[in-house]
This record gives C-alpha cells, sequence and structure tokens, in this order.
C-alpha cells in the first residue's frame, strides 16, 4: 500500500480531534525524556499512590484462579452491588445492581453512552467550557455537538434560558458535569434542578458525569440531578469511576448506572468491544467502593491547600485572571490580556491560548491545556493535582517566563 492508501482512512475517525490534554502530556513527557526540565500540569491525574488496602486486595485477587478467567460482561455481580450501596450513600437514591455496568474506566462509559443514544443527525447540548472527549464521542456516534457557554462572570455555570434557546426537533441528550473539568465550577443545586425539570419536560436525555463528586471544597457539596429531580431517573445515564476519588487512573475502572433496558442495551454493546473489565482491576475497584472515603478526605486536604496556591500564584502573574474553584483539582485561568503581545526572552507573540500553550511549553517549560480544547479560546487549564514543589516551580518558570 502506498501512504496516499493508509491515509484513506474512515471519515468517522478523520473528523475527530486527538484528545487534547493527552497530547500536552505525551509533548511534555517526551521533553522530560530529553532532559528538560518539565514541570506539567496538562493530565487531569491525582499524584497520589492508590491506597494499600485496595492495591493489596489486587494483589490476593491475582493468586485466586477465579480471577484468571471470564467474568459477566457488565462486572462482576458484587462490585455491581457495591457500586449500587455506594450509590445510595452518596447521591442519596436506589438504584438496583441491574442498572449498573462496568466498563474500561470512565471513558468507554462516556463513549457507549453515546453509541446507544444517538443516530446520525441528532443533537447533543454540551454546557461549554466542556470535557474536550464529550465532543468527539459524540460525533462518533454519529451525532452533533451543541456547545452552550458560560464563562467566568457566570461562575462557568449554565443558563437554563441558554440551554433551551439551543434545544431544537433533534435534541436528544444533555451533558450535565459537575465538579467541572476544566473549569473546577460545581453547578448549584437550582441549576441542577432546572436542567432535570427541563429534561423531563421536553423528553431530553441527561448524561450525568459525577466523576468529581467527591472533590469539593469550601464547604460546597455535589447535587445530584437523580437525587433533586426523582422523575428524570428513566431517563437518566450516571457516568462514574475510581480514578479521581481512589487515586486510581491506571486501573481503568468506571461505570454507568443507566435504566435496566438501556444498561441490556450497554451490556449488548460491551460484549462485542471489550467483554469484562480486567478482574484484578475489578477486585481493586471493589475494595474502593466498598470501603469508607477517608482516603479521598486526606487527598482533598492536600488538593485543597495546592488549589489555593495555585490560584494565588496565577493572579500575581500580570495579564493572568483566574477565579478560584470549588471542585474537581482544576485551575481555568484567562489569559487573553497576553494574546498580541510579546512573550518571554525571545519576544514571541501568540495570538491564540493554543499558540500561548504551544510558547509556553518550549520557551517556559510549564505545561498547560489550552482553551480551546474545551470550548474556551483565551483560557489555560492546569491540573493542580501534582507535588507542592512542583506546583510552586512551575508557577515560577511561568511568571519568569513572562517577564
Amino acid at each position: 500500500m502506498t501512504m496516499a492508501d493508509w491515509q484513506n482512512l474512515s471519515d468517522r475517525v478523520n473528523n475527530v480531534a486527538p484528545s487534547a490534554t493527552l497530547a500536552v502530556d505525551s509533548k511534555a513527557k517526551a521533553m522530560k525524556a530529553q532532559g528538560i526540565d518539565i514541570v506539567a500540569y496538562g493530565a487531569g491525574e491525582p499524584n497520589f499512590p492508590t491506597p494499600d488496602y485496595i492495591v493489596d486486595a489486587a494483589a490476593a485477587a491475582c493468586r485466586d484462579p477465579k480471577n484468571h478467567r471470564y467474568t459477566p460482561t457488565a462486572g462482576l455481580p458484587e462490585l455491581r452491588e457495591a457500586i449500587a450501596r455506594k450509590t445510595l450513600r452518596d447521591s442519596g437514591y436506589e438504584v438496583s445492581p441491574d442498572q449498573v455496568v462496568v466498563t474500561n474506566g470512565g471513558k468507554q462509559s462516556v463513549y457507549e453512552v453515546f453509541q446507544l443514544l444517538l443516530n446520525p443527525g441528532d443533537e447533543v447540548i454540551i454546557p461549554a467550557p466542556y470535557w474536550t472527549s464529550y465532543p468527539e464521542v459524540v460525533k462518533l456516534a454519529g451525532g452533533t455537538p451543541v456547545p452552550v457557554f458560560s464563562g467566568a462572570e457566570q461562575g462557568f455555570e449554565p443558563d437554563i434560558d441558554k440551554i433551551e434557546a439551543a434545544r431544537t426537533a433533534r435534541t436528544k441528550a444533555i451533558i450535565v458535569t459537575s465538579p467541572s473539568n476544566p473549569t473546577g465550577a460545581v453547578w448549584s443545586r437550582e441549576t441542577i434542578k432546572a436542567i432535570g425539570q427541563w429534561a423531563v419536560e421536553h423528553h431530553v436525555w441527561v448524561v450525568s458525569d459525577e466523576i468529581y463528586e467527591h472533590l469539593n471544597y469550601d464547604g460546597v457539596k455535589t447535587a445530584y440531578v437523580g437525587a433533586e429531580v426523582p422523575e428524570v431517573r428513566n431517563q437518566l445515564l450516571v457516568l462514574n469511576g475510581v480514578a479521581k476519588t481512589y487515586a486510581m487512573t491506571g486501573w481503568r475502572v468506571g461505570w454507568t448506572i443507566a435504566p435496566p433496558e438501556v444498561a441490556k442495551a450497554q451490556i449488548k454493546l460491551q460484549s462485542h468491544m471489550t467483554s469484562n473489565v480486567a478482574n484484578v482491576s475489578q477486585r481493586a475497584a471493589l475494595a474502593a467502593v466498598a470501603g469508607d472515603l477517608s482516603a479521598v478526605a486526606a487527598m482533598r486536604e492536600a488538593f485543597d491547600k495546592r488549589r489555593r496556591a495555585i490560584v494565588a500564584a496565577l493572579n500575581e502573574i500580570p495579564g493572568v485572571h483566574c477565579p478560584m474553584p470549588t471542585g474537581a483539582f482544576y485551575a481555568f485561568a484567562n489569559i487573553e490580556e497576553l494574546l498580541g503581545k510579546p512573550l518571554g526572552a525571545n519576544g514571541s507573540v501568540a495570538h491564540s491560548s493554543q499558540e500561548f500553550a504551544a510558547l509556553l511549553l518550549d520557551e517556559g517549560h510549564v505545561a498547560a491545556v489550552p482553551g480551546e480544547a474545551f470550548g474556551a479560546p483565551g483560557y489555560l487549564r492546569f491540573s493542580y493535582a501534582l507535588s507542592d514543589e512542583d506546583l510552586a516551580k512551575g508557577m515560577r518558570y511561568f511568571k519568569e517566563w513572562i517577564g
């Protein structure tokens, strides 16, 4: 085959943008491998080890031959039961184990949900700034992403009137994500309730990504649409996983909670994609979700300290403005005042936040994700899920580069 033949791939994949967060992380790691001192704020990955009791459960599972075999596609029965109990504990409403489908990380859950819901041309309302993969998985399912932007002046919280203005006859679903990646915003109970009631009125599916549910600060609490609007549960799909709460990004265990008939359809789809999640990872996840939340409490305390430190440091840099987030582990900073101006010792000029992020990495040796990846040009996302020392060093590099 010629190179042209290899490039003649499907329109489906050619129309999808690569993950910006992973691209930034990969370039930062490549530069580190060359011996360059890079501080990476790109990937949303806690720098803590997985708690010992979870690792111990996985180690024991490795030696049990029953974990060397296939399990049901939907997941270990005891894990599905534990996730149902955890949902009652944390979200405040009951689900049955047959509504739970265990997936290979939260991202597989996101992908599968839109494969289940969408036909070509169906529209999905995506409050922006949004996680970078949402529009792409919608497009992979043949759907059309419909971003609805809310800026810092609104606390990055969606407005129900703007959502209604975006609704058409093709609107099939809306995404709820609180606490938010990339902004760290935690949407109010009033907003969550308004979206749920709107969805019920207009027969729109709600896809609620709750993976950052336990990372809240300043007394702010996560509101759950399934609890606030019980009547939405027949059209609600909840996405979650152990990655952020228990520092288990590499274990790759997520799940969907859906109405029983939708869960059956997801199991059918997953049976042809990946079969079951790795048994050892499922045993580790079982230890995590069946236990208490003391591990996340300790991590949240550390994140809170870093949150305050990074926001203070960003706001000390001339031309940078960063509101205080109340959830997740991201700071979302506006750098519009720095665009079009000479930067660094070389006097380089960036005309977009994407160009700015590239220069900041190449010249300033600081990796952040540009706002274009989140439907928010003019911003940079900084993950503060890194050590206190690296956080302080990276902010120093940034400020020195600006000059």
